[in-house]
């Protein structure tokens, strides 16, 4: 008898008919049965709707021998010429430069302050670290504050054999070293072991691209504790982000982190960037009292997504 198997670590990101494709391919007729509805009946109807054809394993059920990871949110307040352009950002309905307002200006910023004590400190302990961004400019300008013999940036620009190319050099240079990478580019499909210490230095619009990121360190060969270092600014896009995805995230691991399970409900993670974005901008300009768009005239779209090497955003 043939058979068919799919392996992926995401089986869907967004909306429940992403996961239903999947299942059309393998059990056309099970997917007809399977509805958005079900969903809405709860957790254990929903995992049981699906059961038939996905298994998930989650990473502490197969690797029990991986040491920690300990999670730490370092909040760093704005900085008045941050602020400033935070303000601005607001004001002009521009998700992507408020995501980044906090390291507008360099030479003031609390984040890249507190990114270069983090970086320190590892290399007092010999440790290992990859800092992620979204940005490239963001990653352009920790490359200034931390100066030359730092790795990358990992980029979509960077074709993968020098990808790989990269990581090898990182991972061979004997104690301290720091890789720097585009959280699309060096998020997925890398082994970055020799690394103990994750810097994020923006929260992520998608949660899974902070556990892919996190994934590239926390894994097979792992020996040492994982530090993750999320850099946030209070009352700011940051906080917004996190409060939303939240509960999307609480949401997933009802419908789809056990192994009897599928995917959740269609508002689990059921968030497109604009849609976030959309929301976040009305929120920050309602509280800031920055002026909102005219009657009538909807709030500009955020660029769209980087691919393939483009910039994500201006700069």
């Amino acid at each position: 008898m043939d058979r068919v198997l799919f392996l992926t670590g995401t089986p869907m990101e967004n909306r429940v008919e992403e996961f239903r494709n999947l299942v059309a391919h393998l059990r056309p007729e099970l997917a007809e049965r399977i509805a958005p509805a079900d969903a809405l009946l709860g957790p254990r109807a929903f995992r049981s709707a699906v059961a038939p054809v996905y298994l998930r394993r989650n990473q502490e059920d197969v690797l029990v021998e991986l040491p920690e990871v300990v999670h730490v949110d370092e909040m760093e307040e704005f900085s008045a010429a941050d602020r400033a352009a935070y303000r601005q950002a607001v004001a002009d309905g521009n998700f992507m430069a408020m995501r980044r307002a906090a390291y507008a200006v360099p030479e003031q910023s609390a984040k890249l302050g507190r990114l270069v004590e983090l970086v320190e400190e590892a290399e007092a302990n010999g440790l290992k670290v990859v800092v992620f961004s979204y940005f490239r400019d963001v990653l352009a300008v920790v490359a200034d504050a931390l100066g030359p013999g730092v790795h990358g940036p990992l980029s979509g620009s960077v074709p993968p054999a020098r990808r790989q190319e990269v990581v090898d050099e990182f991972t061979a240079r004997p104690g301290h070293a720091v890789l720097l990478a585009q959280i699309q580019a060096g998020g997925v499909g890398l082994n970055l072991q020799a690394a103990s210490v994750v810097i994020l230095c923006e929260p992520q619009v998608k949660p899974t691209l902070e556990t892919q990121a996190v994934a590239r360190a926390h894994r097979m060969g792992q020996v040492r504790t994982v530090q993750v270092h999320r850099l946030l600014t209070p009352d700011s896009v940051d906080e917004r982000m996190l409060k939303i995805l939240h509960g999307k995230a609480r949401l997933f691991d009802q419908y789809a982190r056990r192994s009897d399970l599928a995917e959740q409900t269609p508002d689990a993670t059921d968030v497109s960037e604009q849609a976030l974005a959309r929301q976040i901008i009305a929120e920050e300009q309602e509280r800031l009292g920055t002026q909102h768009p005219a009657p009538g005239r909807s709030l500009p779209a955020p660029p769209p997504v980087s691919r393939g090497g483009s910039r994500a955003g201006p700069g």
